[in-house]
């Protein structure tokens, strides 16, 4: 099956994001990708930590899409959900806390060489999930996110996309 076309643009636009961090983080040296200043993660955590995030929502995408036949359309309302967490993500003085059951599912801080095979992996599967949806299921409520709630696969895309774009300030200070 083909990708539908919305979804195929959202995912290129995707794989675009994860490309520029990548690139920009290429040679860095071990030592900067792992310095941890106090309290906070290092960029290794942070790469580990979008990793899962994807690897860890793409299984509740693939679980809630078993039963896509029951769930509800997303609309307008999902619609503005997403605008305010675009804002809300590109705000530099809010922070937000990874929910807890991702905080549990992350593992340790990983060689930049390993985050970037986990990362491809991890997209190669989200692209073949979105090859499989049918048209009929692609605006389902399936995407859980833990601020604004149930939103369709395209939007849990737009949001692995502004996840990066929210710790990408964040990584840059880091790297100096």
């Amino acid at each position: 099956m083909r990708m539908n076309s919305k979804l195929l643009i959202a995912f290129e636009k995707l794989e675009e994001r994860k490309a520029e961090l990548l690139q920009l983080l290429s040679t860095l040296e071990v030592a900067r990708l792992t310095r941890q200043p106090e309290g906070k993660w290092s960029i290794s955590q942070i790469l580990t930590h979008l990793v899962a995030s994807e690897m860890l929502s793409l299984r509740y995408i693939r679980k809630k899409s078993l039963s896509a036949d029951q769930l509800d359309d997303s609309g307008w309302e999902e619609s503005f959900k997403m605008v305010v967490l675009r804002i809300t993500q590109r705000l530099p003085f809010l922070k937000f806390k990874a929910p807890a059951a991702l905080l549990q599912h992350t593992p340790s801080p990983l060689p930049f060489a390993e985050v970037t095979v986990q990362w491809h992996a991890a997209r190669l599967d989200l692209r073949n999930f979105l090859e499989s949806i049918p048209e009929k299921n692609i605006r389902k409520k399936i995407f859980k996110h833990s601020v604004v709630g149930m939103l369709d696969v395209r939007q849990a895309m737009d949001f692995f996309g502004e996840h990066i774009l929210h710790h990408t300030p964040q990584i840059r200070r880091l790297m100096k």
